[in-house]
């Protein structure tokens, strides 16, 4: 198949590894489309909730919908950032980047989270 079309009802939830007080919800996943190498989905996260501090293989998108999350990233030189994403924020990383989300806030955050396989 060329495209897919995830109407809400569709959506499926999971739990993702090293995740704390949230509801993960898969939006599309590499196989939807021929040679598909991303994967969507829509993070709900409660405050206090969060991903513990760590890595992936994959390249990766988040962009803040609603609420704000507090994210800490290592860049090359091993030193930390710590900075709060605020509805309309994003941030795009490569693949091995060692980064944590937690809600500091008061309210529920919800992140679009997009993952790209490399080649």
């Amino acid at each position: 198949m060329s495209y897919k079309i995830t109407k809400k009802e569709e959506a499926y939830t999971y739990t993702a590894p090293k995740h704390f007080d949230v509801r993960t919800t898969r939006l599309h996943d590499p196989v939807d489309v021929n040679g598909g190498v991303m994967t969507v989905g829509l993070s709900h996260f409660l405050p206090g909730g969060g991903c513990e501090f760590g890595s992936n293989a994959l390249e990766s998108v988040y962009y803040i919908v609603e609420g704000e999350m507090t994210l800490v990233a290592e860049n090359d030189e091993g030193a930390q950032q710590k900075v709060i994403l605020h509805k309309g924020d994003s941030f795009h990383c490569g693949a091995g980047t060692k980064k944590s989300v937690v809600n500091e806030g008061t309210e529920s955050c919800q992140m679009l989270v997009a993952l790209v396989k490399g080649a």
